[in-house]
C-alpha cells in the first residue's frame, strides 16, 4: 500500500515551491533539461543541542518519486498561471514536456534509523538536471520534519531507559495527535516517534496505516460523567475489562488510586487484570513513588503507573532522578511539535553537473558563514568503526581517487587543524545506498520494526558522551584530504574572480 496514495489524491507533482518550477522552465528553454547534474540533502547542526540525529522519513520519499507524474489537472492549473504582464508563465511547450515526463532519477540515500550527523548527505540525487530540481522541495519537506521527530523521540526514549543496557521495562507512548501540525504533521510525527522508539500511539489513523500499536483508555471527561469516581471506575471496567488503565487525578489523586486498586480487585474476581493508572498533574516523582505503595500493597505489583503533563527528555531525567516509579510515559505535545526546536534546518545543494561532452564539473556555494559553504562533487559518507563504537564519518568524494581499504586522513572542514587519521584496512562501510536506479526501485523497504531496530544498533555503537544532553561530545565528521583540498581550491579560485 502506498501511504501517500491513500491519504492524497494520486499526483503530489503540484507539492513544490513556484521557484522550483521556474528554474526548470529555465533549463528546458535553454537546453539543459536533461543535463546531468548531483545535488545532496544535508542539515547544517543537529536539532535540540543533540550531539546525535535519526535518519527518517526516506519510505514517505520513496513513495512520492514512485509517483511523480503531472496529470491533467496539474497541467491545466499550471497553464492558468501568468506572469507581471498577464501572459502565460510557461509555454505550451513545456507542459507537454511535463506531460511526459519520465521518472529517471538516480537515488541514494541513508537508511531510515542511522544515526546522522552535520553535512552528511542524506540522500543524493543523480540525473536530468530538471528532473533533480522539481523534487528538492517535496523532499526536503519528507525527510526534515520526520528526521527532526525521530530525534526528538530517540532522545525522549533514551532519557525514559528505552535504549538502556540495562534491563527496563519503560516504554514512552506518543499522545501527541490533538496538539499536532494538522493531519499531515500528525500523521508524520507518529510514524517518526515510533521510529525513534516509542511503544506506540494513541492515533488510530496512524496505528491503521503503519501498523503501529495503539494505545488509549479514558479521559477525565468520562470520570466527570458519573455522580463520583468510584462509580465511573466501575462502569469503564464493566465496559472495558481487557484495557483498564485508570486516570486517577480528575479529583484527589492517591484517593484514586485507591479507588482504581477496589475496581482492580472486582476486575480480577472476574477473570480479568487491571493494566494500570495514569498520573496526569501534580508532583508527578512524589505521586509515582506514593501510587506504587498503594498498587504493591493493594496487591497490584505489576500495574504500570503512565504519566503524562507535558514531559520531555529533561523533564523525564529529572523526574528518575528524583527516583520516580513510573514505568509508562505518554508523550505529546513536545514530542510531536518537536517544542524546543520546530524546524530541521535541512537544505538541497548542487554537487557537480555534466557539460555537452559529459565531464563533470565540480561546484560549490560560497558564504561568508564557513558553515553555509556547499562541498563540490558525488558526495559518499564513510563510516569508521573500532571495538563495536562508530568512530568518525568521511564525506568523500567518489570522482576523486580515494578508495576503500586505503587509510585515509579525514579534516574539519572548519578546522583545517582538526584532523582525524584512519589505517588502512580498518573497519568501515558506506552509508548511502542506492534506492533506485534510472527511476527503478531497488531497495528493499524495510518494516517500521526493522528501522526501530536500527535506531537501538545504532545508538549502542555511538559513543555515550556523544548521546548526552548537556554539552554532548562533537562525533567526528570531515572531509577526506583530497576533498578539502579541492574544496579550498574551488574557494580560493572563487573569490579571486570576484
Amino acid at each position: 500500500m502506498n501511504l501517500l496514495a491513500e491519504i492524497y489524491r494520486p499526483s503530489l507533482s503540484l507539492l513544490t515551491d513556484l521557484y522550483q518550477l521556474t528554474m526548470s522552465y529555465g533549463y528546458w528553454k535553454n537546453g539543459l533539461a536533461d543535463r546531468t547534474a548531483v545535488f545532496h540533502l544535508f542539515f547544517r547542526s543537529n536539532p535540540f543541542d543533540s550531539g546525535y540525529s535519526i535518519a527518517c522519513g526516506l519510505q514517505s520519499a520513496i513513495e512520492y518519486l514512485e509517483n511523480l507524474r503531472f496529470d491533467t489537472d496539474d497541467l491545466t492549473y499550471l497553464g492558468s498561471l501568468t506572469g507581471a504582464d498577464a501572459q502565460p508563465l510557461f509555454d505550451d511547450g513545456f507542459l507537454d514536456y511535463l506531460g511526459d515526463l519520465s521518472f529517471e532519477l538516480d537515488v541514494d540515500a541513508i537508511p531510515e534509523g542511522t544515526t546522522v550527523f552535520p553535512h552528511e548527505p542524506l540522500v543524493r540525487v543523480r540525473g536530468p538536471m530538471l528532473q533533480c530540481q522539481l523534487v528538492e522541495t517535496p523532499l526536503l519537506n519528507l525527510v526534515n520534519f520526520q528526521t527532526l521527530i525521530a530525534t526528538k523521540s530517540a532522545r525522549v526514549c533514551y532519557a525514559a531507559g528505552v535504549y538502556s543496557p540495562a534491563t527496563t521495562k519503560d516504554r514512552v507512548i506518543e499522545f501527541g495527535l490533538r496538539r499536532a501540525q494538522g493531519i499531515d504533521g500528525a500523521l508524520a510525527a507518529s510514524r517518526a516517534a515510533f521510529v525513534g522508539g516509542c511503544a506506540g500511539t494513541s492515533n488510530v489513523l496512524a496505528g491503521r496505516l503503519f501498523g503501529m500499536p495503539i494505545v488509549g483508555t479514558h479521559a477525565h471527561s468520562w470520570v466527570m460523567t458519573f455522580p463520583n469516581e468510584r462509580e465511573a471506575f466501575d462502569r469503564y471496567a464493566d465496559a472495558m475489562p481487557n484495557n483498564c488503565v485508570f486516570l486517577v487525578d480528575t479529583y484527589d489523586t492517591l484517593d484514586g488510586v485507591r479507588r482504581a486498586v477496589e475496581v482492580g480487585r472486582r476486575l480480577r474476581e472476574s477473570g480479568h487484570e487491571m493494566l494500570g493508572v495514569r498520573l496526569d498533574s501534580g508532583d508527578l516523582a512524589w505521586l509515582s513513588i506514593e501510587t506504587r505503595k498503594i498498587l504493591d500493597e493493594g496487591g497490584f505489583p505489576n500495574a504500570s503507573i503512565v504519566a503524562s503533563n507535558d514531559l520531555d527528555e529533561r523533564l523525564i531525567t529529572s523526574l528518575k532522578l528524583q527516583g520516580a516509579r513510573i514505568d509508562t510515559w505518554g508523550v505529546g505535545t513536545k514530542l510531536v511539535t518537536a517544542f524546543d526546536q520546530p524546524a530541521l534546518g535541512g537544505v538541497y545543494k548542487l554537487g557537480a553537473i555534466q557539460d555537452e561532452n559529459g565531464n563533470w564539473q565540480h561546484r560549490i556555494k560560497l558564504s561568508e558563514q564557513t558553515i553555509k559553504v556547499s562541498n563540490p562533487g558525488i558526495l559518499q559518507v564513510r563510516r569508521f568503526q573500532r571495538d563495536a563504537e562508530h568512530r568518525g564519518d568521511m564525506i568523500y568524494n567518489e570522482l576523486l581517487n580515494w578508495r576503500h581499504g586505503q587509510g585515509a586522513t579525514m579534516i574539519d572542514p572548519a578546522d583545517a587543524y582538526r584532523q582525524k587519521h584512519f589505517a588502512s584496512g580498518a573497519e568501515s562501510s558506506d552509508l548511502l545506498v542506492p534506492i533506485f536506479r534510472g527511476g527503478e526501485l531497488v531497495y528493499s523497504i524495510p518494516t517500521l520494526d526493522e528501522i526501530r531496530d536500527r535506531v537501538r544498533e545504532s545508538l549502542d555503537h555511538t559513543p555515550a558522551a556523544v548521546k548526552r544532553f548537556d554539552n554532548p561530545h562533537e562525533y567526528p565528521v570531515g572531509l577526506e584530504s583530497g576533498l578539502h583540498e579541492l574544496k579550498s581550491k574551488m574557494i580560493l579560485d572563487a573569490r579571486e574572480q570576484t
